[in-house]
C-alpha cells in the first residue's frame, strides 16, 4: 500500500481516478483503507487546490460505489456462496454476521448510520450484511448515501485544514469507537441471550 501511496501522491494530476479506482475494489473486500484514501485526498488537495473538487468528488463517489458493490454484488448476489471463496472466508465470520444482522433488527437504518464511522472492517461487514439480510434497496442506497456524504465531509475537511496532526486524533477517535461498538455489541448479545433463558 506504501508504493500505491507514493505512486498516487507523485502523480497528483491522475489521483482522482487511481483514488477512485482503488475505492471501487474495495466493495470487493479488497483492504484498501478508506480512512488512507480520504487523507490522501485531502492532502494532495491542500497542495493544489485546483484538485479540491476532482479529489472529493472522486473520494466521496469511490466509496459510496464501493458501498453498493459490497451490499449489492457481495451480499445480496453472492450471499453466502462467497463463505465457500477461500480469500473471504475470513474476513467476515458468521458470528459477526448474526451480531450486525441482530443490529438490523432492532435498530434498523440507524446501524448503518453510526457503522458508517467506526473502522476496522466492520464498515464492510455492515455493508456485506445489510445485503445477506436483503435489506431494502432504497433504504440502504439512501442512509449509506446521508452516512457517506456526512463522513466524506467531515474527514475531507479535518485532513485539508490540520493535515497530518488530525490523524492521530482521528486514529484515537476509530479506537474508542470501535471499542464501543464492540461493548454495544456484547450488551445487546447478553441481552438477547437473558430473554431466551
Amino acid at each position: 500500500m506504501e508504493e500505491i501511496t507514493l505512486y498516487i501522491q507523485q502523480n497528483a494530476a491522475i489521483a482522482p481516478y487511481l483514488i477512485f479506482g482503488l475505492l471501487l475494489l474495495a466493495g470487493f473486500n479488497i483492504p484498501v483503507s478508506e480512512d488512507l484514501m480520504l487523507f490522501i485526498s485531502a492532502m494532495l488537495a491542500a497542495q493544489s487546490p485546483d484538485l479540491l473538487w476532482p479529489l472529493f468528488i472522486a473520494v466521496f463517489a469511490g466509496a459510496y460505489l464501493s458501498d453498493l458493490i459490497c451490499y449489492a454484488f457481495m451480499g445480496r448476489y453472492l450471499g453466502n456462496k462467497i463463505f465457500h471463496i477461500k480469500f473471504f472466508q475470513n474476513m467476515v465470520t458468521q458470528e459477526q454476521i448474526d451480531k450486525i444482522h441482530a443490529f438490523y433488527e432492532k435498530y434498523g437504518i440507524l446501524t448503518l448510520l453510526i457503522g458508517r464511522f467506526i473502522p476496522f472492517g466492520v464498515r464492510n461487514g455492515l455493508f456485506l450484511t445489510a445485503g445477506l439480510g436483503k435489506m431494502n434497496a432504497v433504504k440502504f442506497a439512501v442512509s449509506d448515501f446521508i452516512a457517506c456524504i456526512i463522513s466524506s465531509s467531515v474527514f475531507f475537511y479535518l485532513y485539508f485544514t490540520f493535515g497530518e496532526q488530525m490523524v492521530e486524533l482521528v486514529k484515537k477517535g476509530n479506537i474508542v469507537l470501535f471499542g464501543l461498538f464492540l461493548i454495544g455489541i456484547t450488551v445487546f448479545m447478553l441481552r438477547k441471550k437473558k430473554k431466551t433463558v
